[in-house]
């Protein structure tokens, strides 16, 4: 049975939610537990149509302004206005959400995609949102950072190797060119954590509705770009050893759910490459069950670094693509219930 659509809780300020602050856990879950009480909501576990809400990337390093890699969109106000809907549509929706997941990129200071892994010819790393390509790497205008080479128990020359096998592999795939990206999401940072205002949400979801959430780590691998939550950019090397594996239970789990909402950051990239992967598994398997994924258009943006890319016009056709597969695009003022 379909439950109503809820009040936004007291406590959510929208003026916060671009903003990082500490959570006061022990009064969110009592209020949790009044909540829950006061509207009659029932445990997930009795749901009888089940809706797993899954948010890529949700976290600092891309969500808050003055970040490492906020995703502002054209609109300068992207992430922050997608994460005060997202809230909001969390909130109404508490009695209809049966399950939540929340990807986190996670990064240390040696990955393919930072500038310590390249030099020049004069020892100088790239600047960040360089692309880096196959045929500059067999040119030597960039090279793998032999210095670190010993931190992965490789040969510098091996290393060099691996790097054009990574950037012909992206090419060959038409995926993304190498892109060195400023150093963000690491790990132990404070730009790695869940943005304050969401993670309350799922907290308070959590506590109202007794289900835990679950953390999905991604993005850990040294010699792969993981922008999606399924699996990495390119899964072996060279001499075919693994790189990074493809992740079975995101397939697997949306058999288990009757509809599967997704949001986040970015639109462009961690949130349409993933879609994209998801969508590659149910072609493998039963291409209806595309009809059970709902995307939350307002609720995720595109990269858009002002004056060097806009990633705007790719993100559309992406989703434009989803769509015409079966999946269906929803805005967050819709209820689960109607969906």
């Amino acid at each position: 049975m379909n439950t109503p659509v809820f009040p936004i809780p007291d406590f959510f300020d929208v003026n916060k939610v671009g903003t990082v602050w500490r959570i006061p856990y022990e009064e969110r879950a009592k209020q949790a537990r009044d909540w829950a009480l006061q509207h009659g909501i029932q445990p997930a576990s009795v749901d009888s149509s089940k809706t797993w809400l899954m948010l890529i990337d949700v976290q600092n390093t891309f969500c808050i302004p003055d970040f490492e890699l906020y995703v502002g969109g054209r609109s300068g106000r992207g992430a922050v206005e997608d994460n005060a809907r997202l809230c909001e549509f969390i909130y109404r929706n508490l009695g209809n959400i049966t399950h939540i997941t929340a990807t986190m990129d996670t990064h240390m200071t040696m990955q393919v995609f930072h500038a310590i892994f390249f030099i020049d010819k004069d020892g100088n790393h790239p600047a960040p949102y360089t692309d880096i390509h196959a045929s500059e790497l067999r040119d030597g205008k960039w090279m793998f950072n032999s210095a670190i080479a010993s931190q992965f128990g490789i040969a510098p020359e091996y290393g060099q190797q691996m790097m054009i096998h990574y950037a012909e592999e992206l090419e060959k795939k038409g995926k993304y060119a190498l892109t060195i990206w400023p150093y963000h999401a690491m790990l132990g940072g404070i730009g790695h954590a869940l943005v304050s205002s969401v993670e309350e949400a799922i907290y308070f979801h959590s506590v109202a509705r007794l289900a835990q959430p679950e953390i999905e780590i991604k993005g850990d691998k040294p010699f792969t770009e993981n922008y999606s939550a399924i699996g990495p950019e390119v899964l072996t090397g060279p001499m075919g050893e693994t790189l990074g594996n493809h992740n079975p239970k995101f397939i697997e789990q949306l058999q288990q759910f009757d509809k599967l909402i997704i949001a986040g950051q970015a639109k462009s990239h961690c949130v349409a490459w993933t879609v994209s992967d998801l969508l590659e598994d149910i072609a493998i398997l039963d291409l209806e069950l595309a009809e059970k994924v709902y995307l939350l258009e307002d609720c995720t943006s595109p990269v858009v670094v002002p004056g060097v890319v806009d990633h705007t016009d790719a993100a559309d056709a992406a989703f434009e693509r989803f769509a015409k597969a079966g999946m269906n695009i929803i805005q967050s003022t819709q209820s689960v219930s109607s969906l």
